[in-house]
């Protein structure tokens, strides 16, 4: 679908910094409806929301959580909420692996 949504936008040149662009939102710079959005990902079977919420629980969790508020324009403060239940062992020091450990 993205890979779609890109060759449509090269061959349609706009000045809409937006992925999906459509025939209303081509000459302007507002994104695609949520009602587009949501009909274009029918298939996939998973609704806008969700799957920007997936994106942002990996970025936030892989990344600076500031800089994904920021490339978001999100309040530092709203990436917390993807932190809540993500213990990340990787960064946790040797002996306290374990303590966290599901048994």
């Amino acid at each position: 679908m993205l890979q779609r949504c890109l060759a449509h936008r090269e061959a349609w040149p706009t000045a809409n910094p937006h992925v999906m662009v459509t025939k209303g939102t081509k000459a302007g710079r507002s994104p695609a409806s949520t009602a587009y959005l949501s009909h274009a990902l029918d298939d996939c079977g998973y609704p806008p929301r969700t799957i920007r919420c997936t994106r942002l629980l990996n970025l936030v969790n892989t990344m600076d959580p500031k800089l994904v508020a920021a490339a978001f324009g999100m309040d530092p403060q709203a990436t917390l909420i993807y932190l809540a239940d993500h213990v990340d062992e990787g960064r946790l020091p040797g002996g306290e692996q374990s303590d966290l450990t599901p048994h």
